[in-house]
């Protein structure tokens, strides 16, 4: 099942019928977010414009956080925590089914269920054993590396191939948008009045990005993303579990790591997280676009890299917009899970977490000299000239 091109018979479809004057808009939020993309990218002739609110663009990163899997995509797909999200994926077959032979299915099947994490995980292990009772999570449970599998169908690789007006709106968090999304009803009816029914109404007129900064509740405007200019600088894991501008002078000798040792759900469901923090902000300390945590890790159990051995991960900091206000603290957690419900997920189906560990796993935290682990933030340049909201106590 190919969702573009059935798309675009689709929109084809409805541009002939007798009520349509052959010109036809989709709108949609989250799955119908991506799936206008997917829409587009095939380039129907009558599909004039889209307007998409929220979705999710890149299937791999929807599916797995920096290599680690979320469930939140199969909650949603299997219609839990009150969607309805099983047709999403009931009629898509397995590609790897239909790629390799059924000796290579069950080699790489066996190979899959070596790792602890999943062969902890009842669900898994009845999906890998079992593939045809969800083809599509058996395809994603199979590929937990990035790579051309994904990227196939990728709507942010297809993207370069729309060529219509695309509005993308993306909205604070939380709370959700509401079903049906009527906060941008205003904006889409606007927008349709341009494309599809030729109403000059000025909204070519408003800047390219318009931006919410969660903390000010201001709205940031520019011709592109991001709508300011930023300068990139580092808030540095100190000892003490401080963040600072600067970097920590002394070796791991004095500046020691930082670690906790995680034990799967089977022992206890106590999650272990570390934090770290800046001291309060002095004056509004605004940051938009995105960023990078650069963490040097010693991990003793099997992983990617050798167990035992320093590695500096670098992972992304997804796009944001916060203003950080005077008595405001920036404060970095790190864990390798979450709780099953808190204040960080309340809002989610009720299995939207990430895959628990399955087995006990000791992490180190360096933040010494030699490991300057850090984030890398995009500071606005009006704050970024302040230098100095934040200090090490």
């Amino acid at each position: 099942m190919d969702r573009g091109r059935d798309q675009r018979r689709l929109i084809e479809w409805v541009a002939a019928q007798t009520w349509c004057d052959g010109n036809v808009g989709m709108i949609g939020i989250s799955c119908f977010g991506s799936m206008q993309v997917l829409a587009a990218a095939e380039r129907p002739p009558s599909l004039k414009a889209i307007f998409v609110s929220g979705g999710h663009y890149d299937f791999y990163e929807t599916t797995y956080h920096g290599g680690v899997m979320w469930f939140m995509p199969r909650a949603a797909r299997e219609g839990r925590g009150g969607d309805s999200g099983w047709a999403f994926t009931d009629g898509v077959k397995s590609r790897m089914l239909e790629t390799y032979s059924a000796e290579e299915i069950k080699k790489r099947v066996a190979e899959r269920l070596n790792a602890p994490d999943v062969a902890a995980w009842p669900n898994l292990v009845h999906v890998l054993n079992y593939p045809k009772h969800h083809e599509a999570w058996f395809d994603i449970v199979m590929n937990e590396v990035d790579g051309d599998w994904y990227e196939a169908r990728n709507p942010i690789t297809l993207a370069p191939n729309i060529d219509i007006p695309v509005w993308l709106q993306i909205g604070p968090y939380p709370p959700m948008q509401s079903r049906p999304w009527v906060e941008e009803h205003d904006k889409m009816f606007r927008w349709y009045e341009y494309w599809l029914k030729g109403i000059d109404n000025g909204v070519m007129d408003e800047p390219a990005v318009t931006v919410h900064v969660e903390g000010s509740h201001e709205t940031a405007t520019g011709a592109q993303w991001p709508p300011k200019d930023v300068e990139f600088r580092s808030l540095y894991f100190r000892p003490r579990r401080k963040l600072s501008f600067e970097p920590e002078l002394m070796g791991a000798g004095h500046a020691a790591p930082d670690g906790f040792c995680q034990a799967p759900l089977t022992v206890t469901d106590k999650v272990e997280i570390l934090s770290w923090s800046t001291a309060p902000f002095t004056e509004p300390t605004e940051m938009i676009g995105q960023g990078a945590a650069h963490l040097f890790a010693e991990i003793d159990q099997r992983t990617p890299t050798e167990p035992g051995k320093i590695e500096e991960y670098v992972l992304r900091i997804y796009p944001f917009a916060a203003t950080f206000l005077p008595g405001h603290r920036l404060v970095a957690e790190l864990s390798n899970d979450e709780p099953l419900a808190d204040e960080h997920n309340a809002l989610l189906p009720p299995d939207a977490f990430h895959l628990p560990v399955g087995r006990p796993v000791t992490h180190k935290i360096y933040q010494d000299a030699a490991h300057p682990s850090r984030l890398v933030l995009p500071f606005t340049t009006t704050a970024a000239a302040e230098r100095g909201p934040v200090a090490v106590r």
